[in-house]
């Protein structure tokens, strides 16, 4: 597409959508279905980057399970409204409509069989039919209010438009562009910020964790995390620097910096019962030997090893005292790991914070204080949990923000 000059008036809008991403394509879609005449803005050279990279490459799009209980917000009632005006199924109608195939992976989460760029070529034809205009490669250079419109100046043009709806994401995962565009707008605004930090992000183990535990790397268990009352029980996997998988992504979310993260690493497991009954059957088994019939076997040695000055590895279960059993037990079952940071954005699939709620109508996502101005998705502080959550809130609030733009 030719570049217009970066003096060229563009010409008037009814909305402007700052993001062509899942939340500013589903509330460009909705309002061109009302018949506004919508301009979308993207800097990237394409839609939808980060639908792309999701889900490996598949897209886990929504789960079935949603409700608001899944996010984490200053103001946990904020979600509930547009979660219940668009649904999981809703947008699985629309799925369906367009032919995708999909399957249940686990826990409700919803993944394309074929590529995530068929969720894309989707939206894209949804907003071609609503007349929706998209503006790609384009740097948004100024943003202003002047007699009831808002004024954008780009490096393709200006534009005038009575709604603007910023959608440009968070700062995670910075390669694909991530920037600090969506808060500045607020602050320019006079909107407030909730810090932001990274959420669903890999674990750093601290400097004696990483000598005593990154020889583990590659080593997978299926564990109970939990982080500031928070309890997730998925799988956990040790990486040369610390620890990821889902189960940690899901408790960093929850996790403050200092404090310890709680692994039970026999969920469902009574340790006590089963040691006592081998001791009365006379089990000669070591104890590593009996833990490696829960635990990946490297894991349950080092793990041993690290605690030596406390539990034998190489004594027999027919040898064990009910106080040494339940030491076992308690330790096992409340592993303490107090990380040193976190991955950073760069690794993080979303950003905790954001644009303060109390700001901003939870019907409308107009923010009370600037007329025609709107805030949708991972700019808000609005964080979902694991597993096509963050998804639904992104077709959730760019649907609401649609009927209104």
């Amino acid at each position: 597409m030719a570049l217009s000059s970066p003096d060229a008036d563009q010409g008037a809008a009814d909305a402007l959508v700052m993001g062509a991403g899942a939340a500013g394509l589903m509330c460009a879609i909705e309002a061109g279905k009302r018949g506004r005449r919508v301009v979308v803005v993207e800097h990237n050279r394409e839609i939808g980057r980060k639908i792309l990279i999701s889900g490996g490459g598949r897209c886990n799009f929504t789960n079935l399970h949603t409700g608001p209980e899944h996010f984490l917000s200053h103001n946990p009632h904020f979600a509930k409204s547009a979660l219940a005006r668009y649904r999981p199924r809703d947008f699985v109608a629309l799925v369906e409509r367009h032919g995708i195939r999909y399957h249940e992976k686990t826990l409700g989460q919803l993944f394309c069989d074929g590529s995530a760029r068929q969720i894309v070529a989707m939206l894209e034809a949804e907003s071609n039919a609503a007349g929706v205009r998209i503006v790609t490669a384009c740097e948004v250079r100024a943003i202003s209010k002047e007699a009831g419109a808002y004024r954008v100046e780009t490096s393709q043009g200006r534009w005038r438009a009575e709604s603007l709806v910023i959608a440009t994401g968070g700062l995670s995962i910075p390669k694909i562009g991530a920037s600090r565009f969506g808060y500045e707008i607020a602050r320019q605004f006079g909107l407030a910020i909730v810090e932001c930090r990274p959420a669903l992000v890999p674990l750093v183990f601290s400097r004696a964790d990483r000598e005593r535990y990154g020889g583990l790397a590659g080593v997978a268990a299926d564990v109970l995390v939990t982080a500031d009352g928070r309890g997730f029980r998925e799988r956990m996997l040790f990486t040369h620097r610390g620890l990821s998988g889902p189960a940690i992504l899901q408790g960093s979310t929850y996790w403050t910096p200092g404090d310890p993260v709680r692994i039970d690493l026999l969920p469902g497991v009574d340790i006590i019962g089963r040691l006592r009954e081998m001791r009365t059957t006379g089990d000669r088994a070591p104890l590593r030997a009996i833990l490696g019939r829960w635990l990946p076997k490297r894991l349950a040695e080092r793990w041993l090893e690290v605690r030596a000055a406390e539990f034998d590895g190489g004594a027999a279960a027919a040898s064990t005292s009910d106080r040494e059993i339940a030491a076992i037990s308690a330790a096992l079952h409340d592993w303490q790991i107090v990380p040193a940071g976190d991955e950073g954005y760069e690794k993080a699939e979303v950003t905790s914070g954001g644009v303060d709620t109390s700001e901003i109508s939870s019907k409308t996502f107009e923010a009370r204080q600037a007329t025609g101005l709107y805030f949708i998705g991972e700019v808000l502080d609005v964080t979902g949990q694991l597993g096509g959550f963050n998804f639904q809130w992104a077709w959730a609030s760019g649907y609401s923000a649609g009927q209104y733009a």
